[in-house]
């Protein structure tokens, strides 16, 4: 199961965007159950440093919002397509002023 980009909730926000709420919430439930099924006894935890609360989602993204630094691991690549859609605005100017901290896991 692909969760990042499913096309089952994709077309569940779509049908929530019509204003087609019953439909909407009808596809994110066959999300929501088929990743349940799918998961119950597998590692659905995109994040790929050593944590104490790796798959814990509740407590992770509670102690995000409690400390307001960044954001979990697993949300990054989301929002980072957000931004560079806002980047492409100024020709990706904003990386020749950014350094990532030494911490962060990159691609090689």
């Amino acid at each position: 199961m692909i969760i990042d980009g499913n096309e089952t909730e994709k077309m569940a926000m779509m049908e929530f965007h019509k204003g087609n709420r019953a439909e909407g919430q009808r596809l994110q439930e066959e999300f929501a159950s088929a990743f349940r099924e799918e998961y119950k006894d597998k590692d659905h935890c995109s994040c790929q440093k050593a944590c104490r609360y790796h798959g814990n989602c509740k407590e992770c993204v509670a102690i995000h919002r409690a400390h307001q630094e960044h954001v979990p691991n697993c949300m990054r690549d989301m929002i980072n397509q957000k931004i560079r859609c806002l980047s492409a605005l100024t020709e990706h100017t904003i990386a020749n002023e950014i350094e990532a901290p030494k911490e962060i896991l990159r691609k090689r």
